[in-house]
């Protein structure tokens, strides 16, 4: 499978025309291709498809307007504009196409295209008479001046029941489309992990009380995906354990689902030997001594958990007999986070711990950003804040340093 666009942030523009239905499918394609998705629609857009369907198939919010009091007090659309590393618009309209060739800022979406430095493509959408017209094939081959990627428009039936060119590029054909130009512009990632294999555990564990109630944490696996990925990307051969999280299984990556610690360190342990272990999954520390076979009822006004300590997979992993070349935890603190995590460092014998704090705004679990420090022996690494799968790139480069060292 193609992994070009694999980790890739797209910043999915629909204008307002009927073809923005085939935008829905887009995004699932787009995320199948392991891009990140976000979206911003233009008002047009809104009478055809709902912006709540756009969010539950990207899963983020999505943009409508500029006007937007707390999206806007950080000043989102320059964020969001800075986030992308392509812009997308599909379907491009020719009013849509119009606005970008003059330049004009009259709106989320084009005032999103002249504040991003990311490459620019659109995908007209329109009836054949309207492509056709001089005005909209100047504005076409002014944008194809300024480096802005066309896909089609292609030949065939259109909404209005006639035919011609006009109807929207396919998305599996855009999606190739991205993916052919994203290879040719990107230049080759090393190989630096060919031949290794790599277990990344990631996500939270549920530990049952009863068939209705569990103990958990807020871990996202959002992290640990980005790690799996980043070290596919680099030739490994990668096994992803994964607690309970909704998350596409990365490009090139083998997966298995998990629920709770007990579960996790059995797939973990099972899944050697290896030649690499990053323990980026969020192990409960207690679990219930019993599990209940049938619901607790709300009987009294206090209620008592008897919990017992889970395995430590990490400390497992580091202590095992089939000897890795490499051991990673991580530590999610809340304060002391440099003390804590270097006395883990010590203590499970691993061979890097990567910290970082939680709880704090922008950051940590849920969040799609964090900031974090690797540990090792006799040095550290500070990662300022930025995107997981950015962190995740410069986080596995560290660990081929590391192998390497």
């Amino acid at each position: 499978m193609n992994q070009a666009l694999l980790g890739q942030r797209v910043l999915l523009c629909v204008g307002g025309g009927i073809a923005a239905y085939k935008s829905l499918d887009l995004v699932r394609r787009l995320r199948d291709a392991g891009a990140q998705v976000q979206v911003a629609m233009t008002a047009g857009a809104q009478q055809f498809v709902t912006p709540l369907t756009f969010q539950a198939l990207s899963g983020h919010p999505t943009r409508t307007t500029l006007w937007d009091s707390h999206a806007e007090a950080s000043m989102g659309h320059i964020e969001l504009a800075r986030w992308a590393d392509r812009v997308l618009i599909a379907p491009a309209t020719a009013d849509l196409l119009a606005h970008l060739a003059q330049g004009l800022a009259d709106d989320l979406v084009t005032t999103l295209c002249l504040a991003t430095t990311a490459p620019i493509t659109v995908c007209p959408a329109m009836n054949h008479v309207m492509w056709a017209h001089p005005a909209t094939q100047a504005n076409v081959q002014l944008l194809r001046q300024r480096g802005v990627q066309v896909i089609g428009p292609e030949d065939g039936p259109l909404a209005e029941g006639e035919s011609g060119p006009g109807r929207l590029t396919e998305p599996t054909a855009i999606v190739a489309a991205l993916s052919r130009t994203a290879e040719q512009a990107a230049p080759a990632l090393a190989q630096t992990l060919a031949g290794e294999r790599v277990v990344v555990s990631a996500g939270p564990t549920y530990e049952d009380l009863d068939p209705v109630r569990y103990l958990g944490n807020r871990s996202s696996g959002k992290m640990g995906f980005a790690i799996a990925a980043a070290a596919a990307r680099r030739g490994a051969e990668v096994l992803l354990v994964a607690g309970p999280v909704s998350l596409p299984t990365p490009v090139g990556v083998s997966r298995i689902d998990v629920r709770s610690a007990v579960q996790m360190r059995q797939a973990v342990l099972g899944a050697l030997p290896a030649d690499i272990y990053i323990g980026a999954a969020a192990v409960a520390d207690y679990t219930p001594r019993t599990q209940m076979a049938n619901k607790i009822k709300k009987s009294s006004e206090r209620l008592d958990l008897d919990l017992v300590r889970t395995p430590d997979i990490l400390a497992e992993v580091a202590a095992s007999e089939q000897a890795l070349k490499l051991v990673v935890g991580f530590a999610a603190e809340t304060e002391n986070v440099a003390e804590y995590a270097r006395g883990k460092l010590l203590a499970k014998r691993l061979d890097m711990i990567v910290a970082n704090r939680v709880g704090i705004p922008d950051g940590g679990f849920e969040s799609d950003r964090n900031a974090m420090t690797a540990y090792w022996k006799d040095g550290e690494r500070d990662f300022s804040s930025a995107p997981k799968t950015e962190l995740a790139d410069r986080l596995v480069d560290l660990i081929v340093e590391r192998l390497n060292a």
